[in-house]
């Protein structure tokens, strides 16, 4: 196998958001743990008071939630990556771990200057660096690992050692080289670096840190190579993880069946509303549409105010950054829908200038959910440089450049936007939202149809249908015995449902 086929390249977002999605759910998990008493979103009382959890009880919950939630962080985030872990500087453990490093090259520097030198540090430092090697080696690579093992025949480098012959720098070339033709594409230029330094102590500690890096690609390439056979395996794992939480806190899905109860609710009275039908009686829901439709909810929760269902909870930053993601591909889209009525004909046919208008309108509500963001601002001033864009293109195709009536108008319903029941904007975030949905009901099947006036921003609809759908769909893999139970008691109060699942 060639260095490009044993090794991905390297690369990958900052985990430091990935740890703080972990110490969010688990931090939360405990805090809900630690109260120990029902939630008072069910407004129901219990028979008999939860039972009393133990420190040791509670630290190994932590615990399992903690495996849990890395477990999970592995299956979802496509772009996770295996980072070393780096000390705060100022931090007792960074200082404790600088003065350990130095000591042990200052020592390993002192003895090599000795005359004779003394090698006891430097034939240690050589065994860590063949078993390194060694564990970069695949099955087949046979002929690498006695290459290796003859070159480091500690016996016969300690012979040399006390014969003075041990030449360190010879050794060094040999690992630079076997390091080279084992790492990953993107650490050639490290290699590259090994070879022009010439002192034997800065050499060999720079060895180790590009070898510390391979250990990484190593890891990473390991978890990238058995993701497609884990699916199954961790969702199991995760489920039990959960099971066994729930039987310590057995009120831990309180939240999760008061997501579903509204879900219930509002998908019965848009239904009812739809169909005219509110003095017939409640309508038939399947369990598959509600829970379907409860997971549409949590692209408009309310993050500050309502707790986060428990079985989504490792996810609430992914949902809440796709809700963001929504809501601004609802303005924007709103905006190009206003323009193209207003103009129409007049700028029909040029892609590059829709695109050019699309751009400009992205950059301005960039950063819509910053606390210092003004959305009416930002809309005020996308109407005047929209006005002026049009105007410009309007003159350049041979068409009237707009009045400043017309200006005022379009500038106004840009403007009214801002309002959450503003037809365009109420018609666009119903599309948007149906185009989600149809995402999820069509499972792993081709895309659903792309509805009207969300062509200019397709692509961006497309990429979060695709991710929204396979985080749903794998927190269904983990979690459907448990919302199956809760399902079936919300629906069968009222009306039987229907026997689609």
């Amino acid at each position: 196998m060639s260095k490009e086929d044993a090794h991905p390249e390297c690369g990958g977002e900052d985990e430091s958001k990935m740890k703080s999605m972990l110490d969010a759910s688990e931090e939360t998990v405990r805090k809900r743990v630690r109260a120990n008493t029902p939630s008072p979103n069910r407004g129901k009382t219990q028979a008999s008071p939860p039972p009393f959890v133990s420190v040791e009880e509670l630290m190994e919950t932590a615990k399992g939630v903690t495996n849990m939630a890395l477990a999970h962080e592995i299956m979802v985030n496509q772009a996770f990556q295996v980072k070393p872990l780096e000390l705060p500087e100022g931090s007792l453990e960074h200082r404790v771990k600088e003065i350990m490093h130095k000591a042990f090259w200052d020592c390993l520097e002192a003895q090599l200057k000795e005359d004779p030198p003394v090698y006891e540090h430097a034939i240690k430092l050589l065994a860590e660096i063949k078993e390194t090697l060694l564990c970069f080696l695949l099955p087949g690579q046979g002929s690498l690992r006695s290459r290796i093992e003859e070159v480091f025949d500690l016996p016969l480098l300690h012979q040399q050692a006390s014969n003075g012959v041990l030449d360190i720098r010879q050794l060094s070339h040999f690992i630079i080289g076997m390091m080279g033709s084992l790492c990953a594409p993107c650490r050639d230029e490290d290699i590259n670096k090994l070879k022009k330094i010439t002192d034997v102590i800065p050499l060999l500690k720079a060895i180790f840190s590009v070898l510390d890096m391979m250990k990484m690609d190593m890891a990473n390439f390991a978890l990238s190579s058995i993701r497609p056979h884990l699916m199954q395996q961790s969702a199991e794992y995760e489920r039990s993880k959960f099971q066994e939480f729930l039987e310590k806190q057995p009120n831990a899905l309180d939240y999760t069946e008061k997501w579903l109860e509204n879900s219930v609710r509002s998908l019965g009275e848009a239904r009812e509303m739809s169909s005219n039908v509110a003095s017939c009686g409640p309508l038939s829901l399947s369990t598959l549409d509600v829970h379907n439709h409860a997971y549409l909810l949590l692209l408009r929760w309310d993050h500050a105010s309502d707790p986060f269902p428990e079985t989504v909870l490792m996810d609430q930053v992914r949902f809440q950054e796709m809700q963001k993601e929504a809501e601004q591909l609802v303005l924007l889209s709103s905006v190009l829908l206003v323009v193209y009525t207003s103009t129409g004909e007049a700028i029909s046919g040029l892609p590059g200038f829709i695109e050019s208008l699309k751009n400009t309108i992205s950059v301005m509500l960039a950063n819509m959910h910053s606390p210092s963001f003004s959305l009416q601002e930002a809309l005020a001033t996308i109407g005047e440089k929209l006005c002026a864009d049009l105007n410009q293109c309007l003159s350049q195709r041979g068409y009237s450049p707009f009045s400043a009536e017309q200006q005022n108008t379009l500038k106004g319903q840009i403007s009214a936007i801002i309002q959450p029941d503003n037809t365009v904007r109420k018609l666009i975030d119903s599309r948007v939202q149906s185009y989600l949905l149809a995402s999820l009901e069509s499972g792993h099947h081709k895309a659903p149809p792309l509805p009207g006036g969300l062509t200019p921003v397709s692509r961006e609809l497309k990429e979060l249908a695709v991710r929204f759908s396979r985080l749903v769909n794998f927190n269904k893999l983990v979690f459907s015995p448990f919302y199956q139970k809760i399902l079936h008691k919300i629906l069968t109060a009222g009306e039987s449902p229907s026997a689609d699942t």
